[in-house]
């Protein structure tokens, strides 16, 4: 499998957000804390110490993750694609067989899905089912609820 993330414009600004976010906010501030548990005296018995080194572990350890799924990143601007066929990027109407439910999906990379938002991991076993339909198929896919069949009724780039 390839290290490519692949992912929208949208989910990288957002990754990027985030890692200002930690770098110049959260790091910073992390820093301040254990120097200022430090200034109470004993660490060993320091509760405040020993909350501030476990902070400071999730923030590098994220840091250190959204660098690499940065550096790893493929990214695709749904706006310039075009297909006859689902994938990555598209938004996808489907109409559920079962109760004609219509939903809508945006197929995008891994840190941006969303369901409630109406964006799917591109991992997901209902992406995976529509990557290279069309208009009209019919996929059937596992989903946590159990097996589920959507009819393609549209797709399109935004």
């Amino acid at each position: 499998m390839s290290d490519r993330q692949p992912m929208t414009l949208a989910g990288k600004a957002k990754l990027e957000a985030e890692l200002r976010q930690l770098v110049h906010e959260d790091r910073p501030a992390v820093i301040k804390a254990i120097e200022e548990a430090r200034g109470h005296g004993d660490i060993s018995e320091n509760a405040d110490y020993d909350a501030a080194k476990d902070r400071q572990a999730l923030i590098e350890g994220r840091i250190a993750d959204i660098q690499g799924k940065l550096v790893n990143a493929e990214v695709v601007d749904p706006t310039q694609l075009e297909s006859s066929k689902i994938i990555f990027g598209a938004t996808v109407e489907l109409q559920d067989l079962e109760n004609d439910e219509k939903v809508k999906y945006q197929i995008v990379g891994e840190d941006e899905s969303d369901v409630k938002m109406g964006k799917v991991s591109v991992y997901s076993p209902l992406a995976r089912s529509l990557i290279g339909k069309k208009k009209g198929d019919i996929i059937e896919f596992r989903s946590p609820k159990g097996e589920k069949e959507f009819e393609v009724l549209n797709f399109y780039f935004k």
